[in-house]
């Protein structure tokens, strides 16, 4: 039986500025850095984000952007301070999908490696319920 999610892993092509993106982004905790012991593939490190274990590896940047991304929940009351902490780091910002009332707000962005990050303020039954909202 699936008891959770265990682990993300993402390869990048610089451990040490995804680390300062993790951290400056996401206050993530780095818990692990595998300095030149290689337990797996090539050099790693891991973090926690709230309760998600987000693994980094070294290796080559994604070639090409996509609307694959990992999201993480803030509260909306924090929405413009997170918005302000990705635009002062500098990363490329993505417009936000069409949105219908009661979804939560989200704001899309990628790190050095075109991995897609989003901050969003809803959850599923958010959405559920503004979608179920929608065809009526």
């Amino acid at each position: 039986m699936i008891q959770g999610l265990s682990h993300i892993t993402l390869i990048v092509h610089d451990l040490d500025r995804m680390t300062d993106f993790l951290t400056t982004i996401f206050d993530a905790e780095q818990v692990y850095d595998s300095g030149d012991a290689h337990h797996s593939l090539s050099p790693e490190r891991f973090f926690r984000i709230c309760d998600v274990w987000l693994a980094i590896m070294k290796g080559d940047a994604l070639r090409d952007k996509t609307y694959n991304h990992l999201a993480f929940k803030i509260p909306d009351a924090e929405f413009d301070a997170y918005e302000k902490r990705v635009h002062e780091y500098g990363v490329e910002v993505r417009a936000s999908r069409s949105r219908i009332g009661g979804e939560g707000r989200s704001l899309y962005f990628h790190d050095h490696d075109n991995h897609l990050f989003e901050l969003h303020t809803g959850t599923l039954d958010d959405r559920l319920a503004a979608y179920a909202a929608a065809v009526k």
